[in-house]
């Protein structure tokens, strides 16, 4: 029986009359939980055996998952994940979803630092007061074998854009300096 909703002028200030709303979930919303819940597990299938072990899962749904990959045959692969849909009924979506989020794009705070680190990178091979203002930051990094690499990084820059058309650059210095400056950090 559903519980009877309050006049608005009964309820408390700051509620609003849809916080009352006790109604199950509409046909058509279970549905869609239930298709989402479907490709999750189809995503869940495509991963490796690593990736499933850090995932929060039980060891049925677990189970079900790698039986899922081992099947070839389209109908018998297509029914097992379906019944890994139905388990993910009990698993904890959201942080599985949380994770396959992290794996497919990273964290967004270390991308952030990728780029801060990219940014640096190309500030010290334009500017020779972008290495002063790093050894400010860092004082226990290693300046002699900075400037080697920002030399080396800056020669091979110039030898790329002596380059002819359709010559492959060379990116080795470019990226190690790249490595010592997210080494730095």
């Amino acid at each position: 029986m559903h519980a009877e909703r309050p006049h608005e002028s009964d309820l408390p200030a700051g509620i609003e009359d849809e916080d009352y709303d006790d109604r199950p979930p509409s046909k058509s919303q279970v549905k869609r939980d239930m298709h989402a819940l479907l490709d999750l597990g189809k995503e869940l299938v495509e991963l490796s055996p690593e990736r499933l072990k850090q995932l929060p899962l039980a060891e049925r749904l677990y189970e079900a998952i790698r039986q899922a990959q081992r099947i070839t045959s389209h109908g018998g692969r297509r029914r097992q994940v379906h019944f890994v849909g139905k388990l993910m009924r009990h698993a904890p979506a959201e942080e599985i979803r949380a994770q396959l989020d992290v794996w497919k794009n990273g964290s967004r705070e270390a991308t952030a630092a990728m780029h801060r680190l990219e940014t640096l990178r190309d500030r010290l091979l334009v500017d020779d007061d972008a290495l002063t203002e790093l050894l400010q930051d860092h004082p226990g990094a290693d300046i002699q074998h900075l400037r080697a690499l920002i030399r080396a990084a800056r020669k091979e820059a110039q030898a790329n854009a002596a380059l002819q058309q359709g010559q492959d650059p060379q990116r080795k210095q470019y990226r190690a300096l790249f490595q010592a400056l997210k080494d730095l950090a």
